[in-house]
């Protein structure tokens, strides 16, 4: 791909630039030399390239072929065209169509005892304090499509549990595409003060089936002995793009549990990076990726034990079918003094046709002695004599083939603690059209 190409591309995509929500706002007057900023990295970055170490499975230059622009004229949705994703449970939900926040669909349980709001609706005492945390964990510096983000931040989600709080419902964030050929940049800032717990929803959909480009990044601060259950589900069209990013920071005896689905998107990739802050930490990562036709998911982990006695757990999941193309690159790695680190991280593929692709690289990189790390990865087949066992019990070799699949995919679906998203990804896996090899 030519500089030449990649530059007319981003400059196509940077001419209707909305202006800066800052503008006349004291309490968010430091917003729009950050955006300044963010812009002038997007000219000094170039897409990457397979030629990258980081990006050799993934190619994003059909992405320079797609004509892209911001949101020009809002759709009008009502709750109805939205109904099929409510989530019962959430007493509370923000909704953002094609990366604008759409009050009307959004609601806020009459008990909610946090603070959920946008740049533009959050109140001047919430929007000083942002500061210290919005883009100082996502930095955007050496990172194209977080300072693309950063330059179209306007419209953001913002979710504040106050200290020894414990919410009873979980928070749902929907973002909602609904015109092809736009290209939506949404941005997430969650802080969990300490002693807090929360549920949280991040929940990417599409209301039609053509091409359209997801740029979304999302930070994280969990505050010292708080919990947070992360749970972000991607089902976008699949000719959409859909590119992630996550940066998460831990602080002392906080637990994070993150569960990632990918079940949409032409090319898909989430980067999620956990960083710990302080001694005792609990960090779980489960990810799952049901691929078929020509669909390519990557995802790219990093957890950073930084500091002692940190507790690590990451199962990752990939079900490919047709030609699709799984990547997974999880690395791991143990400060010089994060002593009594636990870690483990464990990658496990199930191909489905000859034709599907897995390409997954678990790394650990260990600089202190007294730890107890380990890693692994499995790529395989369903098993010829399960299925012809299960079939002697009266099955049919397809009905076979779906119930084996659905019993690999329990394991990251389980620990989902919201039902009806357990029950809504049991329907996905279980309908998931499966060829014999």
């Amino acid at each position: 791909m030519s500089t030449i190409a990649t530059s007319a591309w981003l400059e196509a995509l940077l001419h209707d630039q909305p202006p800066s929500p800052a503008a006349g706002d004291a309490a968010l007057a430091w917003l729009k030399p950050l955006r300044a900023q963010a812009l002038e990295r997007v000219n000094a970055l170039t897409l990457p390239t397979v030629r990258e170490e980081a990006w050799r499975f993934t190619d994003i230059s059909p992405l320079t072929r797609q004509t892209l622009h911001p949101l020009r004229t809002p759709t009008p949705l009502r709750e109805a065209d939205i109904a099929p994703f409510h989530i019962p449970e959430a007493g509370t939900r923000l909704v953002f169509v094609d990366g604008v926040h759409a009050p009307a669909l959004s609601c806020t349980a009459p008990d909610f005892a946090a603070t959920a709001s946008t740049l533009q609706t959050a109140p001047p005492s919430l929007a000083a304090g942002l500061a210290p945390h919005l883009t100082r964990h996502a930095t955007f510096h050496n990172a194209l499509f977080t300072a693309l983000n950063t330059a179209f931040l306007q419209d953001a989600a913002l979710l504040t549990v106050p200290r020894n709080t414990a919410l009873a419902s979980p928070v749902h964030l929907l973002f909602i595409a609904t015109q092809p050929a736009v290209a939506s940049h949404p941005r997430l800032l969650l802080v969990a003060e300490p002693g807090s717990a929360v549920i949280v929803v991040e929940d990417y959909v599409s209301l039609h089936a053509g091409p359209g480009f997801t740029n979304a990044v999302a930070e994280i601060v969990v505050g010292a002995n708080a919990k947070l259950e992360h749970i972000r589900l991607q089902r976008e069209s699949h000719q959409a793009i859909h590119l992630g990013r996550c940066d998460v920071s831990l602080a002392p005896s906080a637990r994070y549990h993150a569960v990632s689905i990918a079940l949409g998107a032409h090319i898909s990739r989430q980067e999620l990076a956990v960083q710990q802050t302080g001694e005792g930490t609990e960090c779980t990562l489960d990810g799952l990726a049901l691929l078929s036709g020509q669909q390519l998911a990557d995802t790219h982990t990093f957890i950073d034990h930084a500091r002692p006695q940190g507790r690590s757990r990451q199962l990752h999941k990939t079900i490919v079918d047709g030609t699709a193309h799984a990547v997974f690159n999880g690395k791991v790695r143990v400060a010089p003094g994060a002593q009594g680190t636990d870690s483990a991280q464990t990658s496990r593929n199930l191909l489905l046709t000859p034709q599907a692709v897995v390409d997954t690289q678990p790394q650990l990189e260990i600089f202190a002695d007294d730890v107890k790390c380990t890693h692994g990865a499995a790529v395989g087949q369903l098993d010829s004599e399960e299925i012809f066992y299960l079939q002697s019990r009266g099955l049919s070799r397809d009905a076979a083939r779906k119930l084996l699949t659905y019993a690999f995919a329990a394991d990251v679906i389980d620990r989902i603690p919201v039902a009806s998203l357990r029950q809504q990804l049991e329907t996905a896996v279980l309908e998931q059209t499966h060829h014999q090899p």
